[in-house]
């Protein structure tokens, strides 16, 4: 059988992604310390866990409606509306996904056809573009700087959109970079935005982490932006639930609508069990998140400053749980300091490059360890330097 000829020459060209594989190195090298996956080391917080032990033992198992229990989308609904100032009607604005990734994805595959271009900031998470490749689209990156505190501008938005342009992914809190838009920053997109037919893939799934003392803000709060946002987002980070699999879409009827349709073809929906237990989580959970959220916090600033004391420039994140060291200085590609690290010193970060070609010259380093695990890592980092400059 010839399978160059059966698998679509589209499928083919995607790559594999550049986290998982210095995830997989990791795993091969004995004793490496791994600061490459975007994972809470902290158990998911017991009231959620309680509660999925009691369904269980109650047997409620069976199927949910397509879009998710009830009760968690009204209780989504009024998170939203509380965090976000925005209202969605929980019974025909809000879909239950499995994961914020199966949002971003039904997004895409609702709204993009062969021909029309996605804009997408970058360096940002790994998905958005194969996505809009295995529609026909074109993911048309938008370049952001660490002078610009790798925030979108109105400037470079305006640059590239074109009559094809449908679809707008907005990335904050951002992966990999920690980047955060802030109001006045939304509010110049927005301008860019309003009359046009460009939709906003608005991944908020890192909201609940942002430092600094200021609180996230959505573009879904601007004025004329909620009737074409799609607010994504999920309980993986914030609640530490990432094997549960379990996010959730909001935006404007019509379109979620048609995403519902492709979920209920596709997945018929979320876990049932997972569901109960996100409702206990937003519920009951908010100190657990508080805490999970001044950790963080501390991991942070421990962090950028280890970096910037051993001479690689760091950029200040304020939002999610990674940085972005720049790593120019040693004269080795991305990719190059990563393996090379990951062999000499046993310490596993991710190459900038995996998170669009503007990444080239940094990597990322999760900082979602303990404080034990962050100081060794950085230990071992500075010997590589300086045994590389010797």
């Amino acid at each position: 059988m010839d399978y160059n000829k059966l698998i679509p020459q589209k499928i083919q060209d995607i790559q594999p992604s550049g986290i998982r594989k210095f995830f997989d190195i990791a795993q091969q090298v004995e004793g490496v310390i791994s600061l490459s996956i975007g994972e809470p080391d902290f158990k998911t917080p017991w009231a959620a866990r309680k509660e999925a032990i009691n369904i269980l033992e109650k047997g409620k198992t069976a199927y949910t409606a397509n879009s998710g229990l009830m009760e968690l989308r009204r209780t989504v609904c009024g998170y939203l509306k509380d965090f976000i100032h925005t209202e969605y009607n929980p019974d025909n604005e809000v879909i239950i996904t499995v994961g914020g990734s199966e949002a971003i994805d039904l997004a895409v595959r609702a709204l993009i056809e062969p021909g029309d271009e996605v804009l997408v900031p970058e360096p940002s998470f790994v998905c958005y573009s194969p996505i809009v490749a295995m529609m026909g689209g074109t993911a048309v990156p938008i370049v952001t700087h660490a002078e610009d505190k790798f925030r979108l501008t109105a400037s470079a938005l305006k640059e590239k959109i074109t009559d094809k342009t449908k679809m707008l992914v907005l990335p904050y809190p951002n992966n990999p970079t920690g980047a955060v838009m802030r109001r006045a920053d939304l509010e110049a997109i927005a301008e860019v935005l309003r009359g046009t037919n460009i939709v906003v893939a608005s991944d908020e799934i890192y909201a609940e982490m942002t430092y600094n003392g200021e609180k996230h803000v959505s573009i879904a709060e601007m004025d004329e932006m909620r009737e074409r946002t799609l607010v994504i987002s999920g309980f993986s980070k914030a609640y530490a639930m990432t094997g549960w699999r379990l996010g959730y879409v909001a935006g404007p009827q019509p379109i979620i609508k048609q995403m519902l349709k492709l979920h209920q073809y596709c997945i018929m929906s979320s876990p049932t069990v997972s569901q109960y237990a996100a409702i206990a989580a937003m519920e009951k959970c908010a100190e657990d998140v508080r805490n999970m959220v001044e950790e963080y916090d501390m991991r942070r600033r421990l962090v950028v400053k280890g970096f910037n004391d051993m001479g690689l420039t760091c950029f200040e994140p304020e939002g999610a749980f990674y940085v972005f060291p720049c790593i120019k200085s040693t004269g080795m590609s991305s990719a190059e300091f990563c393996e090379k690290l990951v062999y000499d010193k046993k310490v596993a970060v991710v190459p900038g490059s995996a998170f669009g070609a503007s990444g080239e010259g940094f990597v990322r380093v999760s900082y979602a360890y303990s404080v034990a695990h962050l100081t060794t890592a950085l230990t071992r980092i500075r010997e590589f330097l300086e045994e590389l400059n010797k």
